[in-house]
């Protein structure tokens, strides 16, 4: 994540002076009532965060299947809302009342004998589990508690689609290329990446290309605190949020 400071809090998607409805406060508003909306976003939120939730049942179960199952078997029971009766303002954040979810599924999954066996349940997010079981055994061992692993596969999945982000918006504007050979600006120096070889390879002058990357690192931001204001309930959280998942990266 990059270490350089994010804009304030105006830099959040604003409509007539007010924030605009992110998608985890549709769910929020829409409590234990079902909306076309709220089931949308609720499903979004789910299909974008899904893999640190199998990350974190993987490391608990002997076999990649079953943690297929169980993680399929929470998404079928989130997406029902059952877990959306005790929602309360304290649980503001997403991610911590996704992993508090999990955490209770599983306690009563593994109390029981009979579970469904693999393929027995609705598929009711279409999930990339091979992708996912790849990554799992790419990513180094770790010896962090459970909670804080949880958090790190959290803030690197939201990196991950902050850039995918801009890539599009990028592609969409014509500049594909020059996000291809900027984007490691997003997240190192000059000194790892010196812009003479952006710059030539582009054909384009040094200060052309430390203008774009200038501009490019300032959206990169934007759409950073936006991503994160989506899985809060509260704007004023998004800075406390950002720390948070810094933090995580790094492991402190």
């Amino acid at each position: 994540m990059t270490t350089e400071e994010p804009d304030s809090a105006s830099s959040l998607p604003r409509r007539d002076g007010l924030f605009v409805t992110t998608r985890w406060t549709a769910v929020l508003q829409a409590g234990r009532k079902s909306s076309p909306d709220s089931d949308r976003a609720l499903a979004d939120l789910c299909r974008t965060y899904w893999y640190p939730l199998y990350a974190f049942v993987r490391r608990r179960c002997q076999s990649r299947e079953d943690a297929e199952d169980l993680t399929q078997g929470f998404f079928e029971k989130f997406l029902s809302k059952n877990y959306l009766e005790g929602l309360n303002a304290e649980r503001g954040k997403f991610r911590a009342f996704l992993l508090a979810s999990l955490k209770h599924f599983l306690a009563n999954e593994w109390d029981k004998t009979g579970r469904q066996k693999r393929g027995g349940g609705a598929q009711v997010l279409s999930l990339n589990w091979q992708s996912a079981d790849e990554r799992f055994h790419i990513d180094p061992p770790d010896h962090a508690s459970p909670d804080r692993l949880f958090d790190r596969e959290w803030a690197i999945t939201l990196l991950e689609q902050v850039v995918e982000r801009l890539r599009t918006e990028c592609v969409a504007d014509g500049r594909a290329e020059l996000f291809e050979q900027s984007r490691g600006y997003l997240m190192l120096g000059e000194a790892a990446i010196p812009y003479a070889d952006a710059a030539e390879k582009l054909g384009l002058e040094e200060g052309a290309v430390r203008v774009a990357v200038h501009r490019l690192r300032k959206r990169y931001r934007q759409l950073l605190r936006d991503e994160i204001a989506q899985t809060i309930n509260d704007p004023a959280q998004v800075q406390e949020e950002l720390r948070s998942l810094q933090a995580a990266l790094v492991g402190q």
